[in-house]
């Protein structure tokens, strides 16, 4: 619901489908693989020192870019990992989560009026990003089932007042990696228009088959107009720590920070070693979740193709889209609200993430970042589905 006395521009954004089809999954004690949070713990080592520094004193405002440990592990994460150089003190800024560091780059660098070009399906909170820096937002749809992006469309969406680009990769909620052609076609159409570049890159170590992710700041002519973001919460299994960072040139970080500062103002002090701590653990953390989570992915997709239902490819993240039109599925916005009691299983409507609903009026996102045996009782519910 939506009250009369919230703004015009953001009456759009009214209760999230999460919050629905999380009540709807408690109701029915369905499985929910509808909202992307894991139901494991992350790494113990991490919530060791997170506290030891909440009895170590670590209780006051840290300064406003967030602690130098944890500045100079994300610098050192951005070389380790992309060769990408950063100087800690002018280029790093921590924020509360992924989401707040989008919404103050989006303030702090939108005019009213501005368009903000983004692929669609595309995570909720941008749109309502976008309409608190009251920006307009234009989008392209990926298309399904391939998932391929239409460079032409992207460039025919550019017009004089486009300001930025907002890129997610690896891409929430299709799974989908960029490949490196692609992502070279949208760095040329920056350059060529000036556009600055905010890449929303959370998923960034949860890549599957063997393939890379590729920053969108290292392509030539790129790092001077691109604010990387990514946070603590996927890559690490604690999505209630609400601690992410954004880094780029010091221009566009200081302007981020300018509108920081009057959100959130700091971050959670003492979570802020424990990240930092994190960032630096050995490769084969990050390799092995990823290849626990593909193997997650697997038995999701298993699950689905043996009741005929087809998925598009799932490079990445902890989702996977699956397309119920062969079920007789017209709105899976109605499907998803029958399908906790139906089947005892919760998805998300794709639909809820675009602004053009018809090409994915079928299609349900499924989050596979859960326990084995939770999975494992989504897919013999799945089987309930009777075969087209």
């Amino acid at each position: 619901m939506t009250s009369d006395r919230l703004v015009q521009r953001l009456r759009p954004f009214g209760t999230s489908v999460f919050a629905e089809m999380t009540q709807r999954a408690l109701r029915f004690d369905a499985v929910n693989l509808g909202q992307g949070f894991p139901d494991t713990e992350g790494p113990r080592e991490m919530v060791q020192v997170a506290h030891e520094s909440l009895l170590g004193g670590q209780n006051q405002y840290a300064p406003a870019r967030g602690l130098p440990v944890l500045r100079e592990a994300v610098a050192a994460h951005q070389e380790r990992f992309y060769g990408i150089p950063v100087d800690p003190d002018r280029q790093v800024l921590v924020t509360v989560g992924a989401t707040e560091a989008i919404a103050a780059a989006l303030i702090a660098l939108v005019e009213p009026g501005e368009e903000v070009l983004m692929v669609e399906p595309y995570y909720d909170s941008y749109a309502a990003c976008v309409g608190m820096a009251g920006g307009v937002r234009r989008t392209v749809q990926l298309r399904f089932p391939d998932l391929t992006l239409d460079v032409d469309a992207l460039r025919a969406a550019v017009t004089g007042r486009t300001r930025v680009l907002l890129l997610n990769t690896p891409h929430n909620p299709t799974g989908k990696v960029f490949s490196r052609a692609e992502l070279e076609a949208v760095a040329a159409l920056a350059i060529e228009h000036d556009l600055i570049v905010i890449s929303d890159e959370v998923y960034e170590h949860l890549v599957f088959d063997e393939l890379t992710h590729v920053p969108i700041a290292t392509l030539p002519g790129m790092t001077e107009r691109t604010l990387t973001i990514s946070s603590v919460g996927k890559t690490f299994s604690f999505t209630g720590w609400k601690t992410g960072w954004v880094t780029g040139p010091a221009d566009l970080i200081d302007a981020v920070a300018a509108v920081k500062q009057f959100l959130t103002f700091v971050g959670v002090t003492h979570l802020q070693p424990a990240v930092a701590h994190g960032l630096s653990m050995p490769d084969d953390f990050f390799t092995g979740f990823a290849a626990e989570l593909q193997a997650k992915r697997d038995l999701v997709v298993t699950a689905l193709t043996e009741v005929g239902v087809p998925v598009s490819p799932c490079q990445g993240t902890y989702f996977v889209i699956a397309d119920f039109a062969g079920h007789g599925v017209e709105d899976a916005v109605d499907f998803c609200r029958r399908m906790p009691e139906e089947l005892g299983v919760v998805g998300v409507p794709v639909s809820v993430f675009c602004d053009d609903p018809a090409p994915v009026a079928s299609l349900v996102r499924f989050a596979f970042c859960k326990r084995e045996d939770v999975l494992r009782e989504a897919a013999r519910r799945l089987h309930r589905l009777p075969r087209p």
